[in-house]
């Protein structure tokens, strides 16, 4: 079905103030000449400026007239730079936490200090890290299913570090990298600041369409391929064994390398091997402890093929130098005896619950999401208004993002994305709560 015109001058407008065409404070016409120079009615040019108000793109003053407003950060360059109030509720980014973590740093400190290395920590380190702490990788990523010798591993500062040294280490300005069409957005942002050329695949509920894959690779010279495979992020994805299979087999075809985010691959219960199992000449797997554990401890590896690993530790010495050796021997103690792996079941255990609180409230709106992650996609309607919905519900101190960010190129996903391992589990319910009518009111207008 068509859209209204309407909408369509609505669409232009935001474009252009989004990408600076009409940059803050630019005064736009009069309701009056908006409505000459589209050839609308009056009352419909108004209805142009009050969406795009009720987006937060314009305000109007009065007797000055209707003005471009000072977006504080430009739309799609990350959900994490835009700036979320204090007392908000943050339904925009994942921090999970379960009960006891503080006592575990407590504890992990006092041990620490009563180490006989403890002098060592406050030196210089190996790039890629410690030996000893890259074997405690090692065997953390062998009950993953991922058995890699610690020549392979690499520890960074989590894994959008990792995911930075890897595209820094690998790619130049102009190379192409196949992405999902529903996508990470953090890979799209340092892929749009590092110049590297995006090539969306469309992606269903198994994961992305290979056909068209293998069809892109073809006809294109493509580098790499970023991919999500064990939860996937927004869309909770876990692509099946023979998915992973056939993936492996086309970049292995067609010379490509794969990048495998496995962030939250833990939340997944028995899922298959990681696909660094399936290529791991042409693999670089990267994932960390800032989901599983703590953000604040900034612990992440790389498992990449021996060969590239000088490559990741030139760019590792030239942006961090090193990995905190204090964070490193915390991290690495947990691995070894047992913590990480039951903070990791508590918070299955956690997404798990706050995926049954979505279930009741949401009941009946479309939604994508696996019944063990933090995050929910909510497609809407085409004539719904993310931005607007986003907007109300910031007007009712609820952060939100749209699908925007998580879009590799134009136009974005009509879409919200629900971040649901930040909220304390007693609010949740009545954030979702304001989430379905804030949706529910848009539908209705």
């Amino acid at each position: 079905m068509r859209a209204p015109k309407y909408k369509a001058l609505v669409d232009a407008l935001a474009e252009q103030i989004r990408t600076g065409r009409l940059p803050a404070g630019h005064r736009l016409p009069t309701h009056r000449r908006l409505a000459s120079a589209e050839g609308i009615a009056l009352v419909t040019a108004s209805r142009v400026y009050a969406e795009l108000a009720a987006m937060g793109l314009i305000s109007s003053e009065q007797g000055r007239g209707t003005f471009v407003r000072d977006l504080v950060v430009t739309p799609g360059e990350g959900i994490s730079e835009r700036e979320v109030a204090a007392d908000a509720i943050d339904l925009s980014f994942n921090s999970p936490s379960v009960p006891g973590q503080a006592e575990l740093l407590r504890q992990a400190l006092r041990d620490l200090a009563g180490a006989g290395d403890l002098d060592a920590l406050l030196r210089y380190q190996p790039h890629r890290g410690r030996g000893q702490d890259r074997a405690a990788v090692a065997r953390h990523l062998r009950r993953r299913g991922l058995d890699v010798g610690r020549e392979r591993i690499l520890l960074v500062n989590g894994a959008q570090h990792g995911l930075a040294v890897t595209a820094m280490a690998l790619f130049k300005p102009g190379d192409m990298i196949a992405v999902d069409a529903v996508s990470y957005y953090g890979f799209i942002v340092l892929a749009r600041t590092l110049g590297l050329d995006l090539a969306p695949v469309p992606i269903s509920g198994r994961g992305p369409d290979l056909d068209a894959l293998e069809s892109l690779c073809r006809s294109r010279r493509v580098r790499a391929i970023f991919t999500m495979p064990t939860m996937h992020n927004p869309l909770g994805l876990v692509y099946d064994e023979p998915q992973r299979t056939r993936l492996a087999a086309i970049a292995r075809d067609h010379d490509v390398l794969i990048v495998e985010d496995a962030s939250y691959a833990y939340l997944a219960e028995n899922p298959p091997p990681p696909l660094a199992t399936f290529a791991p000449e042409r693999t670089v797997y990267v994932s960390s402890l800032s989901k599983s554990v703590a953000s604040g401890l900034r612990i992440g590896f790389l498992a990449a093929p021996v060969e590239l690993v000088p490559g990741f530790e030139r760019v590792i010495r030239v942006t961090t130098w090193q990995t905190s050796a204090l964070n490193s021997a915390i991290a690495c103690r947990w691995m070894d005896d047992g913590t990480v792996d039951r903070l990791e079941d508590e918070k299955r255990l956690d997404a798990q619950a706050r995926q049954a609180i979505a279930d009741e409230v949401l009941a009946g709106l479309p939604s994508v999401r696996h019944p063990s992650s933090y995050f929910r996609w909510l497609p809407l309607p085409p004539d719904a208004r993310p931005d607007r919905i986003a907007a109300a519900l910031a007007g009712r101190r609820i952060a939100v993002s749209t699908g925007e960010p998580f879009a590799p190129v134009p136009p974005p996903p009509q879409a919200l994305r629900l971040a649901l391992g930040s909220v304390p589990l007693a609010t949740l319910r009545t954030a979702l709560d304001q989430v379905r009518e804030a949706i529910d009111a848009d539908q209705s207008r």
